[in-house]
C-alpha cells in the first residue's frame, strides 16, 4: 500500500508544569491575561505530526511516504526516519530555513499549552504531490501543516481523484470557516477530536449531517471513551480505549491514531477493527514521553490487542502484511 503522509516536521519541547493551569488563570480577568508557569522539567524530541504518523505506521508494517518541509538542521533526524521505515525522498529540505520548534508545557490534569515557530513549514506550500513522479497512491493524509499547503494538497488530491484523510487538528484556529469547508470537501474521512469537531461545527456553520455532505465519514477520538465513526449512511460506529500501562505524557496521541487509522482504511478492515487498531496504537504514546520514543513489533501489537478487545481475523492478515514489508 503507499501512503503518503503530509505535515509538519518539528523539534518538540516538552516542559512540565508541576500544578494546574485552572488555579492560576482568573477567567473575569482574561481581556488582559498575562501569566507565566514555572517549569520543572524540559525533555527535546523530534516530533512533528507528519514524522509522528509516519513513525506509527512504519511500525504497524507499512512503507510510507513522508512529503514535508524541514530545514538545514534535519539530517540526522532524516536518517532516523528512514533506519525506521519511513521514505523521506518526497521532501523538501530548505538550507535557509531551520526546522520547525514546537514547545508545549503541559499541567498536572494533562492540560497543555502550546506554541508553534513554523521555520521551514512555512515552505511546504511549494511542495506538490508531482514529487512523488506518478507513483501510484492509495491515499493521502493532509494533518496540520502551513495552512495555503493543506489547501493546495487538498485541491491537489481532488484534482487526482486520491482519497484523502482530512485531519485540521491545531490548524483549525488559524481556518475561517470557508477555508475550512473547501478543505475538507470531497474527503474520505475528516478527523477530529471531541473539541476539534465543535470547533470546526462553529467555524462551518454545519452540523454532522451538513459535514456529512462534504466527507464521507467523521472519525472522532473520544480520549479515554475510545472513538466514534459518523458515516454518511447514518451508521455509527464506536470502539473503546485500549488500557494504558502508565501514563505519562499526552503529545503525539492523536498522531498514532492516526497512523492505525490509515492502516485499516488502506486495508479495507471493517470499522470497529480499524477504530481499535487507532486507539492501541494511540495508547503506546501516552505510556512514553515524546511522540516518537515507544516501539513494539507485530507481533507484540496484535497480543496487545487480543488482551484488550479480543480476536479479530483481520489481525492475522496484518501479521502477514508486516512480515511482507507491505
Amino acid at each position: 500500500m503507499s501512503i503518503v503522509v503530509t505535515g509538519s516536521v518539528a523539534y518538540d519541547y516538552l516542559l512540565s508544569f508541576p500544578g494546574r493551569f485552572r488555579e492560576h488563570i482568573l477567567p473575569e480577568h482574561l481581556d488582559k491575561l498575562s501569566v507565566s508557569f514555572l517549569v520543572d522539567s524540559k525533555q527535546t524530541f523530534r516530533g512533528g505530526c507528519g514524522p509522528n504518523i509516519a513513525y506509527s505506521l512504519a511500525l504497524l508494517g507499512n512503507r510510507p511516504k513522508l512529503l514535508a518541509a524541514a530545514g538545514r538542521d534535519f539530517g540526522e533526524f532524516r536518517q532516523w526516519l528512514e533506519a525506521h521505515g519511513v521514505d523521506t525522498s518526497p521532501m523538501g529540505i530548505f538550507e535557509d530555513e531551520f526546522t520547525a520548534t514546537f514547545t508545549v508545557i503541559t499541567d498536572l490534569d494533562h492540560n497543555q499549552i502550546a506554541g508553534f515557530h513554523t521555520g521551514a513549514m512555512a515552505r511546504a506550500r511549494e511542495l506538490s504531490l508531482a514529487r512523488l513522479n506518478d507513483t501510484p497512491i492509495d491515499v493521502v493524509i493532509i494533518s496540520p501543516n502551513d495552512p495555503v499547503a493543506m489547501r493546495q494538497l487538498a485541491e491537489e488530491c481532488r484534482q487526482m481523484g486520491i482519497p484523502f484523510v482530512y485531519d485540521p487538528s491545531q490548524q483549525l484556529a488559524r481556518m475561517t470557516g470557508e477555508e475550512l469547508v473547501e478543505s475538507m470537501r470531497g474527503a474520505r474521512v475528516l478527523t477530529v477530536n471531541e473539541y476539534e469537531l465543535e470547533m470546526a461545527k462553529a467555524k462551518s456553520g454545519l452540523n454532522e449531517a451538513g459535514m456529512l455532505e462534504l466527507v464521507e465519514s467523521i472519525v472522532v477520538t473520544l480520549g479515554p471513551r475510545g472513538s466514534r465513526v459518523l458515516n454518511r449512511d447514518g451508521r455509527v460506529v464506536e470502539a473503546p480505549a485500549a488500557a494504558a500501562r502508565r501514563v505519562v505524557e499526552p503529545t503525539g496521541v492523536g498522531d498514532a491514531f492516526r497512523a492505525g487509522l490509515l492502516t485499516g482504511l488502506t486495508r479495507g478492515y471493517p470499522w470497529e477493527v480499524t477504530c481499535r487498531l487507532a486507539n492501541l496504537a494511540a495508547v503506546y504514546v501516552i505510556e512514553h514521553p515524546g511522540t516518537m520514543s515507544h516501539h513494539y513489533t507485530l507481533p507484540e501489537f496484535v497480543q496487545r490487542y487480543r488482551e484488550n478487545f479480543g480476536d479479530a481475523p483481520e489481525l492475522e492478515d496484518l501479521l502477514r502484511r508486516g512480515g511482507e514489508g507491505k
